[in-house]
């Protein structure tokens, strides 16, 4: 699926309320919707001139809803979903929360994960060798993956009021306004 409006985004991300990372919700304790605001929430505040991190943590996760069950796949089906609509840079951060993951499971074993994340990563190639850790360091977006990641794990917090999701409507406007590789016609942007 590519999503060719910022209105159709909307749409999915509105569908994401009572949606959860695991079809039986034996995942995370907040549906894919909270957990979305709560992402981009976290990079609003750490990183507030970075539009297009923080929309980034608003979509990392759609491709659960796109394709449930598919947790070693999911990155790569939101990366794909979005990449015409919100640009290169957002769909490789996307992209990468998984292997920053993996990264971080490399370099920071200590570090906790959720339960969820922690079988996940099994799923997902766990800890990553050495030769790929050096290779992931060497990609100019790392640091802003691992910052992506660092908010999706923090991200898990029942009855957090991180807004709603309305607020991102602008934010979205403006970096598919930027990035997208579709006709402005068909963005749904606001002038």
């Amino acid at each position: 699926m590519e999503l060719r409006s910022v209105e159709e985004l909307m749409d999915l991300l509105y569908a994401c309320r009572g949606a959860w990372d695991t079809p039986d919700r034996s995942g995370d304790p907040v549906d894919l919707h909270d957990h979305a605001l709560q992402t981009a929430a976290l990079l609003r505040r750490s990183r507030p001139a970075d539009k297009e991190l923080q929309v980034a943590g608003l979509v990392h996760d759609i491709g659960h809803l796109l394709q449930p069950g598919d947790d070693a796949g999911h990155a790569d089906h939101a990366a794909d979903a979005v990449r015409a609509l919100l640009g290169e840079r957002v769909a490789r951060l996307v992209h990468l929360h998984v292997p920053a993951k993996r990264y971080l499971a490399t370099s920071s074993p200590a570090r906790d994960l959720s339960a969820r994340s922690t079988l996940t990563l099994r799923a997902q190639g766990g800890p990553m060798s050495s030769a790929e850790a050096a290779a992931f360091e060497r990609d100019p977006l790392a640091d802003d993956a691992i910052t992506l990641r660092q908010a999706d794990d923090a991200a898990k917090v029942v009855d957090l009021d991180a807004g709603v999701l309305e607020d991102w409507r602008t934010v979205l406007d403006i970096v598919a306004a930027r990035n997208s590789r579709i006709p402005n016609s068909r963005l749904g942007a606001v002038d």
